[in-house]
């Protein structure tokens, strides 16, 4: 069969059908309109993707890529071929392939990156997942003795991934992993990086270390219980358990190894924490709350800075940066490498808190000290874009307008409170985009 040629055509028209069908609803999505579901079910509804976001994010653009998608998939047998996946492999596993469009709905709208980390951490850290972890713990526990004496990565922290990627389930979703890849791969602003994702979840395939109907997960094709994108499966996953497959899915000494390893050669250092909530001395320089800034804890401390519930510092020499995620009314934390090793598991503040607190928790520890700052209202998708085009405009933000409030945002929030007086902690409040709508350029900079 060649699928560039019979199967494409078939699906193309499949496709050209559908949106057809969409066309008038879905132009109407740049006005806010609703599209209504499609007659095959394969296009989705794009009423709530933000065209202002990215060119190739518009309802028209989604639209054009949807139609070529059977030539796009077709396009990359080349790549595949280089990457030794047969041709009957890459058949099966792109025969009747049709795009899942729903996806493009939610490529914005990670929690990590839109909720208040309060809100994240609610949802995340809470007494059940506790319990459960500690359950985990004690059942697979000559695992984890093998695991952390391999590896020296901290179980805890292995076990929170666990237990926030899929709450300790077998995987993290229901979406065929080939099938996510292959529409982010020709649809939408990432398809640069989703190409190969997609070619990674092909070799995953034709290698058989999962099977096609495990091989299901988050819209993003992230899958198992400690969520592997398919680069970073080829990269770190293991065959611990000796049975000739590397099966994150399935086997739990492959699937808590593999994590492990992920960690340990991202950086992660044995016997160390990933930080501790901190308080901070009155009249404080906000501007040192940068991940840029790194200093001894012992030079934390000659600052003013004490670990929260009067306890010292157990390693004064670990170099660590101060996070202070919801503003100068809320936590303050002094993070260390170990943060940053998991951060790049997933590359959000409020995911690596998440993670480090939880396993904190089922190791015993107790809840965060400090009150979060609950009465700020959250800012809304479109309030969040707004604030990064504002502070573009003012010569503060470099960044694109993406809703995402991470360092760089904070950094440019930082500056401009710094310049017109404000503490200037980096959080985006209400209050701030206030202060930044009624700023001019010649009077904030």
């Amino acid at each position: 069969m060649t699928f560039v040629n019979s199967s494409a055509h078939r699906a193309s028209a499949r496709i050209s059908r559908a949106l057809a069908l969409a066309l008038v609803p879905m132009i109407g999505a740049c006005d806010g309109g609703a599209l209504a579901q499609t007659a095959t079910g394969s296009v989705g509804t794009l009423a709530s993707v933000d065209p202002s976001s990215h060119p190739q994010m518009t309802p028209q653009a989604i639209m054009a890529a949807a139609a070529n998608f059977p030539q796009c998939i077709g396009a990359l047998w080349p790549q595949a071929a280089k990457r030794g996946i047969s041709r009957a492999s890459f058949d099966a596993a792109t025969r009747g392939l049709e795009p899942d469009l729903q996806i493009m709905e939610l490529l914005d709208r990670q929690p990590e990156f839109t909720k208040p980390v309060w809100e994240y951490l609610d949802i995340l850290v809470n007494e059940k997942r506790i319990a459960t972890g500690r359950e985990m713990l004690k059942q697979y526990a000559p695992i984890f003795d093998s695991v952390e004496r391999t590896f020296g990565v901290d179980r805890h922290v292995i076990t929170a991934i666990w237990g926030i990627e899929s709450n300790y389930g077998p995987q993290g979703g229901e979406r065929p992993v080939i099938r996510s890849t292959a529409t982010l791969a020709c649809v939408g602003r990432r398809q640069n990086y989703f190409r190969d994702e997609f070619l990674a979840a092909l070799e995953i395939l034709h290698r058989g270390d999962v099977p096609a109907e495990h091989l299901k997960g988050s819209w993003a094709g992230a899958f198992g219980p400690t969520q592997f994108m398919p680069t970073s499966f080829k990269r770190f996953a293991l065959d611990f358990d000796g049975d000739g497959r590397r099966n994150v899915v399935t086997s739990i000494p492959d699937m808590l190894a593999s994590t492990a390893n992920n960690l340990k050669k991202d950086g992660w250092h044995a016997g160390a924490s990933w930080g501790y909530e901190v308080s901070l001395p009155e009249n404080f320089d906000f501007m040192l709350a940068d991940r840029s800034i790194r200093k001894t804890l012992r030079e934390w401390e000659s600052l003013g800075v004490r670990r929260a519930g009067g306890r010292g510092f157990p390693r004064q020499s670990d170099v660590a940066s101060l996070l202070v995620p919801a503003g100068a009314k809320g936590p303050a934390f002094i993070v260390i490498d170990n943060f940053r090793s998991i951060m790049k598991y997933n590359p959000s503040e409020s995911y690596a808190l998440a993670i480090g607190h939880l396993a904190d928790r089922i190791r015993g520890s107790d809840p965060f000290i400090q009150p979060w700052p609950r009465d700020q209202l959250p800012l809304s998708r479109t309030e969040r874009h707004e604030l990064q085009e504002r502070l573009a405009a003012l010569g503060f933000y470099r960044g694109g307008a993406d809703g995402r409030l991470g360092a760089s945002t904070r950094a440019a929030i930082r500056g401009f409170q710094a310049r017109r007086g404000l503490v200037p902690d980096g959080f985006a409040s209400s209050k701030l985009l206030e202060n930044l709508r009624a700023a001019r350029g010649s009077s904030a900079r």
